[in-house]
C-alpha cells in the first residue's frame, strides 16, 4: 500500500497545484484534499472532502482514511478570493491548526506532518540582524496580523512534536510567495497602482516562486533522499535580495513616500479598499525589510530553488501587466537622476 496524503487549503490555487503534483509521486496511493469550500479548479484524481479544519470533524476524516501524511497549507495572510475577513483568516490559521494538530495527535496512522509557515515569524525591527537563521530569535515578537498567526501556529506545532515524537515534523518558513497566482499580502501590495512607502527607508526583500513552493513541499512530504533530512525547520527563499525601490521600478509603479508616523493611517485606508493584511507588521516589513539564510534548505533538506528572488519577482511582474509608468522609462529616469548627483549623494 502506498501513502495516503491529506492536504488542507486545497480551494486555493497553491493547494490545488500541490494536490495535482503529489499524486504523481510513485509511492503515493491516495490524496485527500480538504477545505471549507469546494475548489473552483480540478484536483486531478484526488478525493475532495468538504470540511472546516476549525471543527472537530477533521479528526474523523483522518481516521476514516487512515492518513499517514498531512500537509497543512491552510495558513494564509489573505481571505480566499473576496470572501471572508481578516478575523476568519485568523481563526482558520490559529484555531484550525489547533484542531488539525489535535486530530493528528489522536490518529495513530499519522507519521509525517508538513506545515506551511512563513519568515514573518522573525518580525521586522530596526535592530534586526542582517540575516536571520532558523535559530535566530526575533528582536521583537510580531504583535498582530499574519505574522502573529504564524508565531502561534509554530508554537502549537512544537507542542505537537513533543507529544508525538514518533511523527516526523517539517516546518517550512517561506519568504514572500510570488508568481502568477500568488495571493499573499505582499502580492496585493505590489498590485496597487501607486505603492506607499516609508520616507527614508528602502528595505531589502526576499521572494520565493510558487513553483519552488510546490517542489519543496513535495520533498518535505516524501521520504528523505540519501544524505538529506526533511524533518525540522527550514527557511525557504530564492537567492539574492531586491530593494523595494528596485521592485517598484521593475513593476513600473510610482512610489508615494509617507513619514513613518502617518503610515498607520495609510494602512487603515488600504484595508478599507481591500488590502486585507496591511497590518503594523506588514508596515514594519516595508520599513526595515527581512533577509533569511537558506543554508539549511540546501545542505540539509537538499533543495535548490529554480528561481532567484529577482526571477520570482520578474515572473510575478509579467503576470500583472504594465504599471502606470513604463519600467524601462522609469529605470532610465532614475539612473539619469542618480548620475547627475554629486559623487556619493546617491548612496546611503
Amino acid at each position: 500500500m502506498g501513502k495516503v496524503v491529506l492536504v488542507t487549503g486545497v480551494a486555493r490555487q497553491l493547494g490545488g497545484r500541490f494536490v495535482r503534483r503529489v499524486q504523481r509521486e510513485p509511492d503515493v496511493d491516495r490524496v485527500i484534499g480538504v477545505d471549507a469550500v469546494p475548489p473552483a479548479h480540478h484536483l486531478g484524481g484526488a478525493d475532495f472532502v468538504r470540511a472546516d479544519i476549525r471543527h472537530p470533524r477533521i479528526a474523523r476524516v483522518l481516521a476514516e482514511h487512515a492518513v499517514d501524511t498531512v500537509v497543512h497549507m491552510d495558513v494564509n495572510g489573505t481571505p480566499l478570493g473576496k470572501r471572508g475577513s481578516r478575523a476568519s483568516v485568523k481563526e482558520t490559521n490559529v484555531i484550525g491548526t489547533m484542531q488539525l494538530l489535535g486530530a493528528c495527535q489522536k490518529t495513530p496512522s499519522v507519521k509525517r506532518l508538513v506545515v506551511k509557515s512563513s519568515t514573518n515569524v522573525y518580525g521586522s525591527a530596526p535592530r534586526d540582524p542582517a540575516i536571520f537563521t532558523e535559530t535566530t530569535p526575533p528582536k521583537s515578537l510580531p504583535s498582530g496580523g499574519f505574522a502573529k498567526d504564524v508565531v502561534e501556529v509554530e508554537g502549537y506545532v512544537r507542542g505537537f512534536a513533543r507529544r508525538r515524537p514518533d511523527v516526523a515534523v517539517c516546518v517550512l518558513r517561506f519568504a514572500n510567495i510570488l508568481g502568477p497566482c500568488a495571493d499573499s499580502p505582499l502580492a496585493e501590495y505590489f498590485a496597487l497602482p501607486v505603492l506607499p512607502t516609508v520616507l527614508g527607508f528602502d528595505p531589502r526583500l526576499q521572494f520565493v516562486h510558487e513553483d519552488d513552493v510546490i517542489e519543496v513541499l513535495r520533498i518535505a512530504s516524501g521520504e528523505a533522499r540519501r544524505g538529506t533530512l526533511n524533518s525540522g525547520t527550514f527557511n525557504v527563499a530564492g537567492d539574492g535580495v531586491l530593494l523595494l525601490s528596485q521592485a517598484a521600478r521593475r513593476l513600473g509603479r510610482p512610489t508615494l513616500p509617507f513619514f513613518l508616523p502617518t503610515v498607520t493611517w495609510v494602512g487603515s485606508a488600504l484595508r478599507s479598499v481591500g488590502v486585507t493584511d496591511f497590518s503594523p507588521e506588514q508596515i514594519r516589513l516595508l520599513t526595515h525589510g527581512r533577509v533569511v539564510r537558506t543554508t539549511q534548505m540546501r545542505e540539509v533538506l537538499g533543495f535548490d530553488p529554480r528561481y532567484t528572488t529577482a526571477g520570482a519577482f520578474e515572473d510575478y511582474a509579467r503576470s500583472r501587466g504594465p504599471g502606470l509608468l513604463p519600467p524601462e522609462t522609469l529605470a532610465r529616469t532614475v539612473d539619469r537622476i542618480a548620475a547627475a548627483l554629486p559623487a556619493g549623494r546617491g548612496q546611503k
